[in-house]
C-alpha cells in the first residue's frame, strides 16, 4: 500500500498533472507525467483513475486500481533510482485493462514508465 505522502489526493493535483500535457500510453493505460522533481527528498505522488465507462460496477474498477497500485509499488521497489524523479504521475485505465492479470498490468506499468523516462527525462534531452 502506498503511504499518504505517495498518493495524489486532491483534485487540483490531478488537474495540475493533466495540464502539463506530458503523456505516454500503451494498450492498457495512459500515464500522465508531472514536472521533474528537483528535490529528491519528496516522493513521487501517484494517482490512479478508472472511469465509469470502463465498467459500471465499482468492484471491477477498484480491482483495476488495486492492481495498478501494487504494480507501481513493485516497480518502485525494483527501480529505486527512479523513485523520486517526478512530482506526480496519474495512471488512467483503458477498457482493455479490465480483463488482465497482475503480470500484464505490471508489464504495462513498467512499459509506460520506461517510455516516459526516454521521452521526458532530462538525461534523454542532453544526449
Amino acid at each position: 500500500m502506498l503511504t499518504k505522502a505517495e498518493r495524489l489526493t486532491k483534485n487540483t493535483d490531478f488537474v495540475k498533472t493533466y495540464s502539463i500535457k506530458r503523456s505516454v500510453s500503451n494498450s492498457l493505460f495512459i500515464l500522465y507525467i508531472g514536472e521533474i522533481n528537483k528535490n529528491p527528498q519528496f516522493p513521487t505522488k501517484a494517482g490512479f483513475v478508472v472511469g465509469k465507462k470502463i465498467h459500471k460496477k465499482a468492484t471491477k474498477r477498484n480491482k483495476i486500481k488495486r492492481h495498478l497500485r501494487e504494480a507501481f509499488r513493485k516497480y518502485k521497489l525494483e527501480h529505486p533510482e527512479y523513485n523520486n524523479y517526478w512530482f506526480s504521475m496519474v495512471f488512467l485505465a483503458r477498457a482493455d485493462s479490465l480483463d488482465t492479470d497482475f503480470n500484464q498490468v505490471y508489464n504495462a506499468v513498467e512499459n509506460c514508465i520506461n517510455k516516459a523516462l526516454k521521452r521526458y527525462s532530462e538525461h534523454a534531452k542532453t544526449q
